[in-house]
């Protein structure tokens, strides 16, 4: 392996050279990648490893242009152009603290500076790889509540087919004898993601066209979606039998990698081997680094991260949001029909008015390293609240699944001088906002309580309320 790597050395340098290039112009997210690794959290457990599972396949494996690809011109102009392009939008993305964004860019980067550096047939070859160390960005959480009700809705046929006794709504899962709920633990991310993993690296140790690595990679995902499937369907058979008294119920872990297994392994045995050809002679072994793509290089570390580092600045906090409302009354968060899960970093404020619940929770970016918009979490337990009705933006009906309550929930949020209605609307809205200096961030949540038969004049209160705090809480005011 050693003398194979030593072998491949001169065929590896030149996209490990443009690697590392990338890292650098683009280090700031990178760095805040590294530390997302090192936390081995359930949706990025496998980042690092897919870091060092990249740089070995490139060690042990090199791109290889073979083909038509020889044939394409290196269009290195458009490369230098877009790897600049591509460290302007960065810039701007990670001044205001779009993490998710910003990490997107990220292969993105260091494709367009493979490019600029070395063409695009090398960039072609290059781009399964790229790929690959995609599959270490922190995107996996976005698509957890997707599997969740995927597999709700799998999970609920199939436990209608045995024949059970079971009321299932959503991913919830009644039984005679308790209650199972398909969370985010349940979605099988995990499954997903090495799955996904393990088919692109047979893609690239075969050198797959993008056919059969398109194939691959449908054929994994679907392996995994079903072994996560078959795995809670256990769960549920096993709740069902045992009157839920079964130790498997709490301590599952096991059990989940062995089904997994039973399913990825004779699709890894049975996989097809490839032998990689020589490498063809028109593609030299030594570095040939393109003078353009060095000028970009140099531009995009320009404009980005030194441009950067002279744009953050610290600044002074600004004046709170303050919200006056006659008659009303000083209430805890607990005194919420529905109680929020918020950050520590927001401090929040509760009244009472006109027979409903106002929230008002704020903060404000002090540092350049601090987000406008900061992380939320859902606010509330969505697998107990469930939500029956949406009248507009930022307004719903949920109810209680357990008890039957249902609850009018309204929410927005102040962005600076903005208002937004959902929170991907004031994540987009804070590049404009920070843009402007503006410092303060806002949550505003109101609750009415339903009536046993209608929620209409809850509905009808919490209107009222919503255009009476509209006016008492001027974004206009510094």
């Amino acid at each position: 392996m050693l003398r194979k790597t030593l072998d491949n050395l001169p065929l590896s340098r030149p996209y490990l050279v443009a690697t590392a290039i990338a890292v650098l112009i683009f280090y700031p997210t990178w760095i805040r990648l590294a530390e997302a690794w090192l936390e081995f959290e359930q949706v990025l457990a496998h980042g690092l490893a897919t870091a060092i599972i990249f740089i070995g396949l490139v060690l042990i494996h090199p791109p290889s242009p073979l083909g038509r690809q020889t044939q394409i011109k290196p269009y290195h102009l458009i490369g230098a152009a877009l790897l600049v392009l591509t460290t302007m939008a960065w810039g701007v993305l990670e001044l205001v603290r779009i993490d998710t964004l910003a990490y997107l860019l990220l292969p993105v980067g260091l494709a367009a500076a493979t490019w600029a550096l070395l063409g695009l047939p090398r960039t072609l070859s290059f781009l399964p790889y790229i790929l690959l160390l995609s599959l270490s960005l922190p995107i996996w959480a976005d698509m957890v509540p997707a599997l969740v009700d995927l597999a709700s809705v799998v999970v609920g046929t199939w436990v209608g087919w045995f024949g059970m006794t079971a009321l299932i709504e959503g991913n919830s899962i009644t039984l005679p004898y308790g209650r199972l709920l398909i969370a985010d633990g349940c979605s099988g991310i995990r499954y997903f993601a090495i799955s996904i993993l393990l088919a692109m690296m047979t893609s690239i140790l075969n050198d797959y066209r993008w056919r059969n690595w398109l194939i691959t990679l449908l054929a994994a995902i679907t392996l995994a979606l079903i072994a996560n499937w078959v795995r809670i369907t256990i769960l549920v058979i096993v709740a069902y039998e045992t009157d839920m008294q079964s130790d498997m119920l709490t301590d599952h872990e096991t059990m989940g990698w062995i089904v997994f297994g039973c399913f990825i392994l004779p699709a890894l045995y049975f996989s097809p081997v490839r032998k990689r050809n020589a490498a063809p002679q028109d593609y030299s072994t030594k570095p040939n680094f393109n003078k353009i793509g060095v000028v970009a290089i140099v531009i995009a570390a320009v404009l980005g991260p030194i441009a950067l580092t002279i744009t953050q600045t610290s600044s002074t906090p600004a004046t709170a949001w303050t919200l006056d409302l006659p008659n009303a009354i000083p209430a805890n968060n607990s005194n919420l029909p529905i109680p929020l899960d918020l950050p520590d970093t927001l401090k929040e404020q509760i009244w009472r008015n006109d027979g409903l619940w106002i929230s008002l929770a704020q903060s404000q970016k002090t540092t350049a390293d601090e987000k406008l918009v900061p992380y939320l979490r859902p606010s509330f337990d969505h697998s107990l609240w469930q939500t029956q009705e949406t009248y507009g933006p930022g307004l719903k009906r949920v109810r209680n699944i357990l008890t039957r309550e249902q609850v009018i929930v309204g929410q927005w949020f102040l962005v600076g001088s903005y208002r937004a209605r959902s929170y991907k609307e004031a994540k987009l809205i804070q590049v404009l906002a920070t843009l402007k200096g503006e410092k303060r961030f806002g949550l505003v949540n109101l609750q009415a309580e339903c009536r046993q038969l209608d929620c209409d004049d809850a509905l009808a209160r919490l209107n009222r309320q919503t255009a009476e705090i509209s006016k008492r809480l001027p974004l206009d005011n510094g």
